[in-house]
């Protein structure tokens, strides 16, 4: 018998490929670890010098520049004055070693180095730790205002607890993002994309339209036909919820919302109810998805109608990131925000 087509063999073959895989991957995350902690130790001493009163007051600005051509000529690439900059960055943002976390790379941790607020910093160190994401995915999120547009719709103990935890996908309605974002379709103004076109387009970019969804979606399909009495209808796009089991039905919309829209939108949800689900799937949910929504309208359509149906705005550009801003300072303010805000984070 060959070996390689032994089960025995092929077994012995996987096992010896995982532990090389998870020993690679520990010896990466030991590596960063400790570069990580290097770092800190670098910037703790940089910031410590600095505070040691005005014997040392003199040197100034001009520190960070003799430390740089110092360590230099000492020890080659690696001590430029940006570089520095970010281990001080480093330790006055992280002043307790415990806190700091040892899972992030160099270059993670550059990126949540860019964002000042604490809150929203915090949120994305969270969000990059329970998603797993990519320096590149981390730098998408943070340029389509994630956390500012999860905060928006929250009043203060949501907002803290977000930045706290990262988004939490326990309920339906964690799903939610307001409004989504598909900049990354980089269709040109003015938008002129149909219903269809615009279908088309999420679905070649699949990658990041899952990125934006969240965590925990599966792609089903598109235009999934639903058959009631030999009439056919089409869900625009069908998911699955590993975290919620349930499907998620979307469907999109160039213009308004219209109570007709909102009804469909209801009997798919009954049809997949009956006729998709299977043992464990919890009923499914669906999300309309608009340019723009009459919130009005949306409530009276909807009116003791399935809790599970949502219509939610979309945008092809990036948000105003100072509106959502301004909203969530207002939030915190109006909560009388301040005082023990640090303590959760």
């Amino acid at each position: 018998m060959e070996l390689t087509t032994d089960k025995g063999y092929l077994d012995l073959l996987q096992q010896i490929s995982d532990t090389y895989t998870q020993g690679r991957l520990q010896a990466v995350q030991a590596v960063n670890s400790h570069i990580t902690q290097t770092y800190w130790q670098v910037g703790r001493q940089i910031v410590e010098f600095e505070q040691g009163g005005k014997a040392r007051a003199e040197y100034g600005k001009a520190l960070i520049s003799t430390l740089a051509a110092d360590l230099t000529l000492r020890h080659g690439k690696g001590f430029s004055r940006s570089n520095l900059t970010r281990f001080r960055q480093l330790y006055l943002a992280w002043p307790i070693s415990a806190t700091l976390s040892h899972q992030l790379g160099w270059s993670v941790m550059v990126e949540l180095l860019k964002i000042d607020d604490p809150l929203e910093r915090n949120f994305y160190e969270q969000q990059t730790l329970r998603e797993r994401w990519s320096v590149r995915e981390l730098i998408r999120q943070k340029d389509s205002a994630l956390f500012l547009r999860l905060a928006a719709s929250k009043d203060k103990a949501g907002v803290l607890q977000l930045a706290a935890q990262g988004q939490l996908i326990e309920q339906p309605a964690d799903l939610l993002r307001e409004p989504y974002v598909f900049e990354f379709l980089k269709i040109p103004e003015p938008y002129l994309v149909s219903e269809t076109q615009l279908e088309t387009l999420l679905c070649n970019h699949l990658q990041q339209f899952l990125l934006e969804l969240g965590k925990g979606f599966t792609f089903v399909g598109r235009q999934y036909r639903v058959t009631l009495n030999n009439t056919h209808y089409k869900v625009d796009l069908v998911f699955y919820h590993r975290i919620l089991r349930c499907f998620v039905l979307i469907d999109l919309k160039i213009t308004d919302v219209q109570h007709h829209d909102i009804g469909q939108m209801n009997m798919y949800l009954g049809y997949f109810a009956a006729e998709e689900n299977t043992e464990g799937d919890n009923p499914p949910i669906g999300i309309i998805l608009s340019r723009n929504k009459d919130e009005l309208l949306v409530e009276y359509a909807t009116y003791q109608m399935n809790s599970q149906l949502f219509v939610q705005k979309y945008q092809l550009y990036l948000p105003n990131t100072e509106e959502l801003r301004r909203e969530l300072e207002l939030t915190l303010r109006e909560a009388g925000a301040g005082a023990g805000d640090e303590d959760l984070l």
